[in-house]
């Protein structure tokens, strides 16, 4: 009975530290040799972000590729190419109870409300390129989206958090 309560407690740990609020994908040229990958600069021609957040991205950036061994320097194997974006998003929700109580107890005559609500937000995502700087060809490239835009707080929480998922994904692991 023990070892169905730990297992059962194990498999509920799990399943709640496996969840995260980013949706995370990547896709890598399969001619791409990832062990000649020494060195790394890192382009941001296309980021468009305020100064601090921009630095929260290149800082988290650089760690991850530093703990995936890779040295920054300035005739690189990779080129880095970093961009964001961010959409507007609409959640639309919607309530139905079947009524309230009324003459006759819960199933008699009675009023019922429907209830329809909207927010709206920006979500932000993060794409990092990752360029062969001898053939000047895409060989990796992670996307991760989800960040709150408009809450400084979770954005100074998120960008880290999504960084290291995406970078979770290099190298890639052959199919």
């Amino acid at each position: 009975m023990k070892k169905y309560i730990f297992i059962l407690l194990a498999s509920a740990a799990l399943s709640l530290t496996s969840c995260s609020p980013f949706q995370v994908r990547s896709d890598y040229a399969e001619t791409a040799n990832f062990t000649t990958y020494k060195t790394y600069k890192i382009r941001i021609d296309d980021l468009k972000l305020n100064d601090i957040d921009k630095d929260r991205v290149l800082n988290e950036l650089s760690r991850q590729l530093q703990s995936k061994g890779l040295q920054s320097g300035e005739n690189p194997d990779l080129i880095v190419n970093v961009k964001a974006n961010h959409k507007k998003v609409t959640d639309i929700n919607n309530s139905s109870p079947y009524g309230m109580w009324g003459w006759g107890g819960p199933f008699g005559w009675g009023v019922g409300m429907s209830r329809t609500w909207t927010s709206n937000y920006n979500e932000g995502a993060l794409i990092v390129d990752l360029i062969d700087s001898k053939t000047n060809k895409l060989v990796w490239q992670g996307i991760g989206s989800g960040i709150s835009v408009d809450s400084p707080k979770s954005k100074q929480r998120q960008i880290p958090e999504i960084m290291a998922e995406i970078m979770k994904n290099y190298p890639p692991q052959r199919r």
